[in-house]
């Protein structure tokens, strides 16, 4: 059976060099020499065989490799996106990374999360210690040109220079170790079974990359051959990278086919956010080799063989989700089969527990695996935006499981109106484009509202408050609200919630100031400005209202039970509010 190339992805933290390594692969003058070494697919960059023997020729000499893989094929979208988005049922379709580390940064946040991700997956890679040209003293000999080996180089830099990078590489190697992964210098590992190889280059400068690329093509044809090999004829498969609008074509999909063929007027089956659909093939496209200026950069092909990437152009692509596995009817894995994997990355459950939501199915299982490996409950899980009924889903979990009334949000935006209704709820919404980030963010914050459990009552409980929004005092109306208001009952705080007379929930006290200072609370008497994050003036409340702190029924008997320091005006604000309170339940 032939041996496919195999697909490489480049990952590491941002600014750390994952693109200009990728470019400096794609774009090596030594490859240059030999038309058609470098060929771009859509999503992808194949480098040949013809172009990885010339880059490495030196050192083929030396070492007397064979090859038996056709070449690779590198993901031109670098970074733990695009390896989440590369999926099929149980796994990531790539093969190796590249995990790309300044080396004089060393580990950052995402170096870490695509190191867990990479794990997660168990995806071999290797290490490229990337900036060696800033190494203090370091001079790249002229003699190196593009591509220079960096055994070479190293060899020709002073000893001084030489212990720095040494010192520089065993401080990677001791982070490594410390998330329990052998590493070392790629020329001194002694099993490549047990050890991640390490090879120092410069993107800048072209040194390491023949290491780089040889190291890449010579791990992955011993250990991956038998994942390598691939039925020529059979229906094709692929993964969706990307979703996107085509000027004369509409929605297209920018697909990586891993096994077979995809042909003209195949009919496909896909992933969308309500289970599988299907669309035959109209069109099948790659970039021009030589773009002839007239504005259609692609070309017509009539099929596509694994390993390459290739834009879809067929109707009913509307809802096709990134991430999915995507298949030719006839390949085995049907329309069961990706409605089954759907529902085991997208779900819903009647049992408590947080929102989470993510950009693909790809980035949304990994975040969900890196959640529930900590013991986190979830109660639903999505592609998509975080929207109202998202917040809505929180706020019912919450009002039985408070510390559950929270939205993980990653590469995601969030709808204004969901925005506005969390903040009038209570929910506590998580976003960032960092996985690794958002997960060390929520277990912070809870660790710290675990803490406040601990507290006595009067200090964890909302108090008692009832304030009156003064005439002429509205400084915006919204996002926040900052408006004048007087406490003419109970004690007000930061991070209450307000409620309208009505019962309705305003939104929450976020800043408080009273003569150009900041304070933490307010009592009777006080006039102050606030900012309420999801009130809206004119529409929740207006000028003159009267509104309230939000306090359960649950809470006030809390704090009547507890709290010894109640004055009789907090107790008759209380009484009020739980009146009002009551009222809005029936």
């Amino acid at each position: 059976m032939p041996i496919r190339q195999p697909i490489v992805v480049v990952m590491g933290h941002v600014d750390h060099g994952k693109t200009t390594v990728l470019d400096s692969i794609r774009s090596t003058n030594i490859a240059k020499k030999e038309a058609g070494a470098i060929t771009q697919h859509i999503g992808a960059s194949e480098v040949s065989l013809l172009a990885i023997k010339d880059t490495c020729e030196e050192l083929l000499k030396k070492s007397k490799m064979t090859f038996s893989i056709p070449g690779l094929l590198f993901i031109d979208t670098p970074g733990h996106e695009s390896f989440t988005h590369l999926r099929e049922r149980g796994g990531s379709i790539a093969d190796i990374a590249v995990l790309v580390v300044d080396i004089a940064q060393g580990f950052q946040p995402q170096t870490i999360e695509s190191l867990k991700i990479l794990r997660q997956f168990k995806t071999p890679f290797v290490l490229a210690a990337n900036k060696v040209d800033l190494v203090t003293g370091w001079r790249t000999p002229e003699a190196a040109g593009a591509c220079g080996s960096i055994l070479s180089d190293i060899n020709s830099q002073r000893p001084d220079v030489q212990g720095r990078l040494d010192e520089l590489l065993y401080q990677i190697v001791g982070k490594l170790s410390e998330m329990g992964i052998e590493s070392e210098r790629f020329d001194r590992v002694a099993n490549f079974t047990k050890q991640v190889a390490i090879i120092p280059v410069s993107a800048k400068t072209g040194e390491g990359l023949p290491e780089l690329l040889l190291s890449i093509a010579g791990l992955s044809q011993k250990f991956l051959e038998k994942e390598l090999k691939t039925e020529v004829e059979g229906p094709g498969k692929g993964s969706i990278l990307e979703l996107k609008e085509e000027k004369g074509l509409g929605t297209t999909i920018d697909v990586i086919i891993y096994e077979g063929v995809l042909r003209k007027n195949d009919t496909i089956i896909f992933g969308t956010i309500n289970g599988s659909a299907t669309a035959k093939v109209r069109g099948l496209l790659k970039p021009k080799l030589r773009p002839t200026g007239d504005g259609d950069r692609f070309e017509y092909v009539d099929e596509v063989r694994a390993a390459a990437g290739v834009k879809i152009y067929a109707p009913g692509l509307d809802g096709a989700l990134c991430g999915s596995p995507l298949v030719v009817e006839g390949a085995g894995e049907g329309v069961k089969e990706i409605d089954e994997m759907i529902r085991n990355i997208m779900f819903e459950r009647e049992r408590g527990g947080i929102i989470v939501k993510a950009d693909t199915l790809g980035s949304l299982e990994a975040l969900t695996r890196l959640l529930s490996g900590n013991g986190v409950e979830i109660k639903s899980a999505g592609v998509g935006r975080v929207a109202k009924k998202d917040i809505a889903s929180a706020a019912a979990v919450g009002a039985s499981e408070p510390l559950n009334a929270v939205v993980l949000a990653f590469n995601v935006p969030i709808a204004d109106d969901a925005s506005d209704e969390a903040a009038r709820a209570g929910v506590k919404v998580f976003s960032s484009n960092v996985i690794y980030s958002l997960c060390d963010d929520y277990a912070a914050w809870l660790c710290e509202q675990k803490k406040k459990s601990s507290q006595s009552a009067e200090d964890r409980l909302p108090l008692p408050a009832k304030l009156l929004a003064l005439p002429n005092c509205t400084f915006r109306a919204s996002k926040p609200a900052i408006f004048g208001v007087e406490i003419i009952g109970g004690k007000l705080r930061k991070g209450v919630r307000l409620m309208a007379a009505s019962g309705e929930v305003v939104g929450e006290v976020r800043e408080m100031q009273k003569e150009g200072k900041g304070v933490q609370s307010a009592t009777r008497g006080e006039q102050l400005a606030i900012s309420v994050e999801g009130a809206v003036c004119g529409k929740s409340f207006c000028e003159r209202d009267t509104l309230y702190a939000y306090i359960t029924g649950k809470e006030g008997e809390e704090l009547l039970s507890c709290c010894s320091d109640l004055s009789e005006d907090d107790k008759a604000v209380l009484s009020e509010i739980l009146s009002i309170t009551s009222r809005r339940l029936i």
